[in-house]
């Protein structure tokens, strides 16, 4: 049974930082691609950060790029997405996902709520 289970989420002031965890047990992440989404009230969920252990590629949408950092640790079997110079807009529910690619991810994680007050 495969299951990603994610924590740090909480309220935060603008600018400041906050780090998701996801533990994933019942696959091997490092052979997985390991994405973090977002899904904001009213909004459609989107991809903010994305990472290949094979092919050793990272992805972060503009909206993120210099603040959010994703980084593994294989032994743990865990994937992190530390996030900086919060800003209100970042207010979301993140979820920790496992996939073939940046189109197609199939295994999630229930997610953790994230708010960034003004």
């Amino acid at each position: 049974q495969v299951q990603l289970v994610e924590s740090g989420g909480g309220l935060v002031q603008t600018g400041g930082s906050l780090r998701l965890s996801c533990v994933v047990s019942g696959l091997t992440s490092s052979s997985y691609v390991m994405g973090w989404f977002r899904q904001a009230p009213g909004k459609e969920r989107e991809l903010v950060a994305s990472n290949s252990w094979i092919t050793g590629t990272t992805y972060y949408a503009d909206s993120v790029k210099d603040r959010f950092t994703i980084s593994r640790d294989n032994a743990k079997n865990a994937v992190y997405l530390k996030m900086d110079s919060l800003k209100p807009e970042d207010t979301a529910v993140y979820f920790c996902a496992a996939g073939y690619d940046n189109r197609n991810f199939k295994y999630w994680g229930q997610g953790t709520q994230v708010t960034v007050s003004s």
